[in-house]
């Protein structure tokens, strides 16, 4: 007889204390329950279950090998409901939290083509500069720019993130080329709210702070279209104006004098997060990491 098929005959039984009792969740007779129980029994040379005409009971040895039975096929049923999910399509909503600029320059494309090749699943991208906490926001996935504190958060490369300072060719033509970061100081800087963080600590001259620069917003496009216009020196990231560089609109300053670029992680709370969002990880990682 099927031996697996008799140890989950013989689990309900010794479980729901009768013959009857399994054979009705089985859908087979009494009497082909007790097939299976002896199955069992002349296989293994020991009796599992004392039967009598009122009543019945687990042996010794039923009693070890009624506990072994369902470790195993609990071990079974949680090997098929991986294997199920792994093959499932996976499906719902991801939300996502992201700074403005990566998020629109960066993610939005990608999340395009994501999204074509998961019909099923849904994003909620939300573009924000604060620093979120996912154990205490409403957010599957969190991109964060910068070094990171130590947490319990799992963190997955992004790649980097570099800072780079230019103006205008009109602006560097009637103020003249800032030659240190010394020299930033007398120059109009156009600084960038960061919230809690200050320029400062993304390696820029203290210029760049609010309360200093001569223009502050919290929209790096917002800042682009005036560093075009020749209002000052803009500190962004290269993606922001890469553009503008190719076509000389904005000249880069002090090349030898720019941050390090900052990493950037993927951030998420649980190991085994689910499917939607697994896909979506693995698909960022595998596209935005450089490739070896």
């Amino acid at each position: 007889m099927d031996r697996l098929k008799s140890m989950q005959v013989f689990v309900t039984a010794a479980e729901q204390g009768s013959f009857a009792a399994a054979a009705s969740t089985h859908a087979i007779t009494p009497t082909m329950v007790g097939k299976h129980i002896r199955a069992l029994e002349q296989h293994l040379q020991v009796r599992l279950i004392n039967r009598t005409t009122r009543r019945q009971s687990l042996t010794e040895s039923g009693q070890l090998y009624y506990a072994e039975c369902q470790r195993l096929l609990h071990e079974l049923h949680n090997a098929e409901q991986t294997l199920q999910q792994r093959s499932q399509t996976p499906m719902g909503t991801v939300k996502l939290n992201s700074p403005v600029t990566y998020g629109s320059r960066v993610l939005a494309p990608l999340l395009a083509d994501f999204l074509t090749h998961h019909p099923k699943i849904n994003v909620e991208l939300t573009l924000e500069n604060s620093l979120v906490d996912p154990f205490h926001h409403p957010t599957d996935l969190v991109v964060r720019i910068g070094e990171l504190a130590d947490s319990s958060l799992i963190a997955r490369p992004l790649g980097s993130y570099e800072l780079i300072y230019c103006a205008s060719p009109d602006y560097l033509a009637r103020h003249g080329i800032p030659n240190s970061l010394a020299s930033l100081g007398d120059h109009a800087c156009l600084g960038f709210d960061f919230g809690r963080r200050r320029a400062s600590q993304w390696g820029a001259p203290t210029a760049f702070d609010k309360g200093q620069a001569r223009l502050v917003a919290n929209s790096g496009d917002a800042l682009l279209a005036a560093a075009r216009a020749g209002a000052g020196v803009l500190f962004q990231p290269r993606l922001l104006v890469e553009e503008d560089l190719a076509q000389g609109s904005l000249v880069q300053l002090l090349k030898t004098d720019s941050p390090k670029p900052a990493p950037i992680h993927l951030l998420y709370r649980d190991n085994e997060p689910p499917k939607r969002v697994r896909v979506l990880i693995d698909y960022l990682t595998t596209t935005l990491l450089p490739k070896s």
